[in-house]
């Protein structure tokens, strides 16, 4: 927008930037705002500490006020999706690439604290979207970087792993982001991004989830380095994905978008699958909570600063 531009007209500006999808409703804008070291928009907005603070809390209630507070700026600005929250659990300190996203060290923990976060964007307007799926908490290696491995029995990975999913999938979150990850009881041949193992026989049928399920991004090199794009779009369509994140790269998105065209031509199960994705991409837009947008004013308001400060401190009172 113009620097001098009114606050309407950045409001506008900022909304009329949504493009049609083919379907004919807007698309939908999404973002990585957890607070802490996972924020893509700072100040002026509010500045959140990492959710491991929230542990320190132990509160729902405070949890859903702080994720109504991070939606309302969010939606304000013209965002519909946070990628947001983290599921994963902070079981392993060595871990470099969760650890503080974390909402706890305890899986029950976990999922009060984090869905009740999920409510609160909710109630902003915002459709929340848990990861990593199943798990990424007690990984040594940052998928970012490489392709790490959980070597842990399915009765752990039940216990804890999954427990925060299994009661996402009951609370009807709208969206899960999966996990370059391999997990060795479940499927020790592909990460959970490409397994229909993992997506489609734990998460769909063991933990009934019913919702969006969207890969992390396909140009991290725990994918990237061992799996063509245009196979890893496939591969995690396959599997069970229904949304292909690919954030770095748009040579890399259009090699993405032919790969899956071209397959889709001869392969009637392939493109039943992508007719199934976009279904559930459609459902998921029909059903988005319908809140007004706040004005810009509410950005880094004085409540949502405080709101900030107490979770920094440990206190809801």
């Amino acid at each position: 927008p113009p620097r001098h531009s009114t606050r309407r007209q950045r409001q506008m500006c900022i909304r009329d930037s949504h493009d049609a999808a083919p379907d004919g409703d807007s698309l939908l804008i999404a973002v990585d705002q957890e607070g802490g070291r996972v924020a893509r928009v700072r100040k002026p907005a509010t500045l959140w500490p990492a959710m491991l603070a929230m542990e320190k809390v132990a509160d729902a209630s405070f949890a859903r006020d702080v994720g109504a507070a991070m939606g309302a700026e969010l939606a304000a600005v013209g965002f519909d999706i946070d990628f947001a929250p983290v599921l994963d659990i902070h079981t392993n300190a060595d871990n470099p690439i969760i650890g503080d996203r974390a909402f706890s060290t305890e899986a029950a923990t976990v999922a009060e604290l984090a869905l009740a976060f999920a409510d609160g964007l909710a109630t902003a307007g915002i459709l929340g979207c848990g990861k990593h799926f199943p798990g990424h908490g007690d990984t040594d290696l940052d998928s970012h970087l490489a392709l790490p491995r959980l070597p842990h029995d399915l009765d752990r990975l039940r216990r804890v792993e999954l427990l925060p999913f299994a009661a996402a999938a009951r609370a009807r979150l709208p969206m899960l982001m999966t996990a370059h990850v391999v997990f060795d009881a479940v499927d020790a041949n592909v990460p959970a991004t490409l397994s229909r193992t993992v997506l489609q026989d734990v998460l769909r049928l063991e933990l009934g989830y019913e919702g969006v399920v969207v890969s992390d991004d396909l140009d991290m090199k725990a994918i990237a380095d061992n799996y063509g794009v245009s196979d890893a779009a496939i591969g995690a369509i396959r599997a069970g994905c229904d949304a292909l994140l690919l954030c770095r790269d748009r040579d890399h998105q259009r090699q993405a978008w032919d790969g899956l065209v071209e397959a889709a031509r001869d392969d009637s199960v392939l493109r039943g699958r992508l007719e199934e994705a976009a279904g559930r991409v459609r459902s998921m837009k029909s059903s988005r909570p319908q809140v007004s947008r706040p004005g810009l004013d509410i950005i880094g308001s004085p409540r949502h600063r405080e709101l900030a400060a107490r979770l920094g401190e440990g206190s809801v009172s």
